[in-house]
Protein backbone atom coordinates (compact mmCIF):
# COMPACT_ATOMS: atom_id res chain seq x y z
CA UNK A 1 0.00 0.00 0.00
CA UNK A 2 1.24 3.34 -0.52
CA UNK A 3 2.01 6.06 1.96
CA UNK A 4 -0.27 8.49 2.26
CA UNK A 5 -0.60 11.84 0.89
CA UNK A 6 2.05 14.34 2.79
CA UNK A 7 1.92 17.13 0.71
CA UNK A 8 -1.00 19.10 -1.48
CA UNK A 9 1.12 21.80 -4.26
CA UNK A 10 -1.51 24.51 -5.25
CA UNK A 11 -1.22 26.94 -8.09
CA UNK A 12 -2.18 30.36 -7.42
CA UNK A 13 -4.31 32.30 -10.36
CA UNK A 14 -7.39 30.44 -11.20
CA UNK A 15 -7.25 27.76 -8.45
CA UNK A 16 -6.43 29.56 -5.20
CA UNK A 17 -6.78 33.44 -5.79
CA UNK A 18 -8.30 35.58 -8.74
CA UNK A 19 -11.33 33.33 -10.19
CA UNK A 20 -11.06 32.16 -13.39
CA UNK A 21 -7.33 33.40 -13.83
CA UNK A 22 -8.28 37.21 -14.98
CA UNK A 23 -4.90 39.17 -14.12
CA UNK A 24 -2.94 37.16 -16.82
CA UNK A 25 -5.69 36.94 -19.78
CA UNK A 26 -6.05 40.79 -19.15
CA UNK A 27 -2.84 42.08 -18.84
CA UNK A 28 -1.57 39.00 -22.16
CA UNK A 29 -4.25 40.86 -24.30
CA UNK A 30 -3.28 44.61 -23.07
CA UNK A 31 0.50 43.40 -23.54
CA UNK A 32 -0.30 41.85 -27.23
CA UNK A 33 -2.94 44.61 -28.22
CA UNK A 34 -0.22 47.14 -27.38
CA UNK A 35 1.57 45.45 -30.30
CA UNK A 36 -1.01 45.11 -32.39
CA UNK A 37 -1.84 41.62 -31.95
CA UNK A 38 -5.44 41.04 -31.24
CA UNK A 39 -5.83 37.34 -29.67
CA UNK A 40 -8.84 35.79 -28.62
CA UNK A 41 -8.92 34.26 -24.75
CA UNK A 42 -8.88 30.66 -26.02
CA UNK A 43 -5.10 31.76 -27.93
CA UNK A 44 -4.36 33.36 -24.40
CA UNK A 45 -5.63 30.41 -22.13
CA UNK A 46 -3.98 28.01 -23.85
CA UNK A 47 -0.32 27.57 -22.84
CA UNK A 48 -1.64 28.94 -19.53
CA UNK A 49 0.36 28.29 -16.28
CA UNK A 50 3.85 28.28 -18.36
CA UNK A 51 6.33 30.68 -17.08
CA UNK A 52 5.25 33.96 -18.75
CA UNK A 53 8.30 34.62 -21.11
CA UNK A 54 7.57 31.14 -22.21
CA UNK A 55 4.11 31.61 -22.43
CA UNK A 56 4.66 34.67 -24.82
CA UNK A 57 7.13 32.25 -26.92
CA UNK A 58 3.96 29.49 -27.13
CA UNK A 59 1.61 32.22 -28.75
CA UNK A 60 3.78 33.68 -31.36
CA UNK A 61 5.12 30.42 -32.07
CA UNK A 62 1.76 29.00 -33.56
CA UNK A 63 0.90 29.71 -36.99
CA UNK A 64 -1.89 32.43 -35.92
CA UNK A 65 1.10 34.21 -33.57
CA UNK A 66 3.26 33.98 -36.55
CA UNK A 67 0.68 35.56 -39.23
CA UNK A 68 -0.59 38.11 -36.93
CA UNK A 69 3.18 39.63 -35.84
CA UNK A 70 4.28 39.63 -39.08
CA UNK A 71 0.95 41.66 -40.08
CA UNK A 72 1.31 44.06 -37.65
CA UNK A 73 4.97 44.18 -37.12
CA UNK A 74 6.35 43.32 -40.90
CA UNK A 75 9.21 41.29 -40.05
CA UNK A 76 9.13 37.99 -38.01
CA UNK A 77 9.95 38.22 -34.34
CA UNK A 78 12.76 37.70 -32.42
CA UNK A 79 13.85 36.61 -29.36
CA UNK A 80 14.40 40.28 -28.16
CA UNK A 81 10.58 40.39 -28.93
CA UNK A 82 9.82 38.08 -26.31
CA UNK A 83 12.16 39.98 -23.99
CA UNK A 84 10.71 43.34 -24.63
CA UNK A 85 6.97 42.02 -24.51
CA UNK A 86 7.72 39.98 -21.07
CA UNK A 87 9.07 43.13 -19.64
CA UNK A 88 5.96 44.97 -21.14
CA UNK A 89 4.18 42.16 -19.39
CA UNK A 90 5.64 42.33 -15.83
CA UNK A 91 5.16 45.91 -15.67
CA UNK A 92 1.68 45.78 -16.33
CA UNK A 93 0.95 43.26 -14.35
CA UNK A 94 3.05 44.38 -11.16
CA UNK A 95 0.41 47.59 -11.41
CA UNK A 96 -3.28 45.92 -11.36
CA UNK A 97 -2.11 41.81 -10.01
CA UNK A 98 -2.87 42.84 -6.02
CA UNK A 99 -6.19 43.99 -7.17
CA UNK A 100 -6.79 40.16 -8.60
CA UNK A 101 -5.09 38.42 -5.31
CA UNK A 102 -8.17 37.57 -2.80
CA UNK A 103 -8.72 34.07 -2.05
CA UNK A 104 -11.29 32.13 -3.97
CA UNK A 105 -14.52 31.54 -2.19
CA UNK A 106 -14.06 28.69 0.17
CA UNK A 107 -9.95 28.53 -0.09
CA UNK A 108 -8.92 29.87 3.26
CA UNK A 109 -11.68 27.33 5.18
CA UNK A 110 -10.61 24.21 2.96
CA UNK A 111 -7.12 25.02 3.64
CA UNK A 112 -7.44 25.28 6.94
CA UNK A 113 -9.25 21.79 7.13
CA UNK A 114 -6.38 20.13 5.20
CA UNK A 115 -4.10 21.65 7.45
CA UNK A 116 -5.48 20.07 10.37
CA UNK A 117 -5.68 16.71 9.07
CA UNK A 118 -1.69 16.81 8.81
CA UNK A 119 -1.51 18.21 5.25
CA UNK A 120 1.86 20.15 4.41
CA UNK A 121 0.96 22.91 1.48
CA UNK A 122 2.74 24.18 -0.92
CA UNK A 123 2.59 26.34 -4.35
CA UNK A 124 3.99 27.03 -7.73
CA UNK A 125 3.07 29.55 -9.78
CA UNK A 126 3.68 30.97 -13.55
CA UNK A 127 4.47 34.82 -12.19
CA UNK A 128 8.41 35.45 -10.73
CA UNK A 129 8.92 36.40 -7.32
CA UNK A 130 8.76 40.19 -7.76
CA UNK A 131 4.75 39.55 -9.03
CA UNK A 132 4.17 37.02 -5.77
CA UNK A 133 5.61 39.84 -3.43
CA UNK A 134 2.63 41.69 -4.69
CA UNK A 135 0.08 38.80 -4.82
CA UNK A 136 1.11 36.72 -1.21
CA UNK A 137 0.26 38.96 1.45
CA UNK A 138 -3.18 40.20 -0.26
CA UNK A 139 -4.08 36.34 0.06
CA UNK A 140 -2.39 36.21 3.18
CA UNK A 141 -4.51 39.17 4.76
CA UNK A 142 -7.28 37.01 3.69
CA UNK A 143 -7.15 33.71 5.68
CA UNK A 144 -4.63 31.90 2.71
CA UNK A 145 -0.87 31.41 3.03
CA UNK A 146 0.60 28.51 1.94
CA UNK A 147 3.95 26.72 3.52
CA UNK A 148 6.08 27.80 0.55
CA UNK A 149 5.82 29.75 -2.34
CA UNK A 150 8.42 28.55 -5.73
CA UNK A 151 8.75 30.65 -8.85
CA UNK A 152 10.25 29.83 -12.24
CA UNK A 153 13.26 31.71 -11.34
CA UNK A 154 14.07 30.18 -8.32
CA UNK A 155 14.37 27.26 -10.12
CA UNK A 156 16.78 28.31 -13.36
CA UNK A 157 13.39 29.68 -15.13
CA UNK A 158 12.26 25.74 -15.24
CA UNK A 159 8.69 26.59 -15.19
CA UNK A 160 5.89 24.12 -16.26
CA UNK A 161 5.25 21.86 -17.32
CA UNK A 162 8.78 20.35 -16.04
CA UNK A 163 8.89 19.07 -12.47
CA UNK A 164 10.88 21.31 -10.62
CA UNK A 165 9.16 23.59 -8.59
CA UNK A 166 7.34 20.70 -7.57
CA UNK A 167 10.61 19.24 -6.48
CA UNK A 168 11.45 22.45 -4.72
CA UNK A 169 8.50 22.13 -2.91
CA UNK A 170 9.18 18.56 -1.72
CA UNK A 171 12.86 19.80 -0.75
CA UNK A 172 11.75 22.71 1.52
CA UNK A 173 9.13 20.58 3.62
CA UNK A 174 10.99 17.77 3.10
CA UNK A 175 8.54 15.45 1.64
CA UNK A 176 9.03 11.99 -0.35
CA UNK A 177 8.91 10.37 -2.77
CA UNK A 178 6.51 11.75 -5.12
CA UNK A 179 3.85 9.23 -4.48
CA UNK A 180 3.26 10.83 -1.23
CA UNK A 181 2.26 14.36 -3.57
CA UNK A 182 -0.49 15.98 -5.18
CA UNK A 183 -0.55 19.19 -7.49
CA UNK A 184 -3.79 20.88 -8.03
CA UNK A 185 -4.15 23.46 -10.71
CA UNK A 186 -6.76 25.03 -13.14
CA UNK A 187 -4.54 24.46 -16.14
CA UNK A 188 -3.34 21.66 -18.29
CA UNK A 189 0.28 22.99 -17.54
CA UNK A 190 -0.39 22.45 -13.80
CA UNK A 191 -1.72 18.51 -14.31
CA UNK A 192 1.46 17.82 -16.90
CA UNK A 193 3.63 19.65 -14.02
CA UNK A 194 2.36 17.36 -11.23
CA UNK A 195 2.39 14.08 -13.56
CA UNK A 196 5.97 15.46 -14.70
CA UNK A 197 7.69 15.23 -11.11
CA UNK A 198 5.83 11.81 -10.19
CA UNK A 199 2.93 12.97 -8.31
CA UNK A 200 -0.50 12.96 -8.60
CA UNK A 201 -2.96 16.01 -10.12
CA UNK A 202 -6.16 17.44 -9.46
CA UNK A 203 -7.88 19.57 -12.08
CA UNK A 204 -10.61 22.07 -10.54
CA UNK A 205 -13.49 23.20 -12.59
CA UNK A 206 -14.98 26.12 -10.73
CA UNK A 207 -13.37 29.55 -10.94
CA UNK A 208 -10.49 27.55 -13.09
CA UNK A 209 -8.81 29.59 -16.60
CA UNK A 210 -9.26 26.38 -18.63
CA UNK A 211 -12.92 26.75 -18.00
CA UNK A 212 -12.69 30.32 -19.09
CA UNK A 213 -15.21 32.17 -16.82
CA UNK A 214 -15.21 35.02 -14.99
CA UNK A 215 -17.28 35.20 -11.81
CA UNK A 216 -20.06 36.83 -13.25
CA UNK A 217 -19.90 34.86 -16.83
CA UNK A 218 -20.30 31.88 -14.74
CA UNK A 219 -23.56 33.24 -12.79
CA UNK A 220 -24.88 34.08 -16.35
CA UNK A 221 -24.60 30.72 -17.92
CA UNK A 222 -27.91 28.35 -17.53
CA UNK A 223 -27.43 24.98 -15.09
CA UNK A 224 -27.24 23.12 -18.95
CA UNK A 225 -24.62 25.29 -20.80
CA UNK A 226 -22.60 25.01 -17.46
CA UNK A 227 -23.06 21.42 -17.01
CA UNK A 228 -21.51 21.20 -21.21
CA UNK A 229 -18.72 23.21 -20.38
CA UNK A 230 -17.59 21.77 -17.51
CA UNK A 231 -17.91 18.06 -19.31
CA UNK A 232 -15.67 19.55 -22.15
CA UNK A 233 -13.34 21.05 -19.71
CA UNK A 234 -13.04 17.59 -17.44
CA UNK A 235 -12.61 15.43 -20.32
CA UNK A 236 -9.72 17.84 -21.70
CA UNK A 237 -8.19 17.85 -17.84
CA UNK A 238 -8.19 13.87 -18.02
CA UNK A 239 -6.62 13.54 -21.78
CA UNK A 240 -3.91 15.53 -19.63
CA UNK A 241 -3.09 12.90 -17.28
CA UNK A 242 -5.57 14.04 -14.46
CA UNK A 243 -5.80 11.71 -11.80
CA UNK A 244 -8.96 13.31 -10.63
CA UNK A 245 -11.43 16.55 -11.51
CA UNK A 246 -13.66 18.02 -9.01
CA UNK A 247 -16.33 20.84 -9.19
CA UNK A 248 -14.90 23.16 -6.11
CA UNK A 249 -11.86 24.05 -3.92
CA UNK A 250 -13.81 22.37 -1.25
CA UNK A 251 -14.27 18.91 -2.92
CA UNK A 252 -10.27 18.70 -1.71
CA UNK A 253 -10.55 16.63 0.84
CA UNK A 254 -12.56 13.86 -0.01
CA UNK A 255 -10.44 13.96 -3.09
CA UNK A 256 -7.86 13.53 -1.07
CA UNK A 257 -9.40 10.42 0.95
CA UNK A 258 -10.01 8.78 -2.51
CA UNK A 259 -6.68 9.26 -3.66
CA UNK A 260 -5.33 7.60 -0.39
CA UNK A 261 -7.77 4.57 -0.68
CA UNK A 262 -6.96 4.04 -4.67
Amino acid sequence: MKAPIALIVFDWAGTTTDYGSQAPVQVFARTFAARGLHFDRADINAPMGMEKRAHIRAMLSTEKGTRLWESAQGCSWTEADIDALYEAFEATLRQVVADFSHPIPGVPETVAALRAAGLKIGSTTGYSSEIMERVAPVAAREGYAPDCIVTPDQTGGLGRPTPFMVYECMRRLNVWPAERVVKVGDTLSDIREGKNAGARSIGILTASNLLGLSASEAAALSATEMAALKEKTRAAYLAAGADLVIDRFGDLPAAIAELNAR
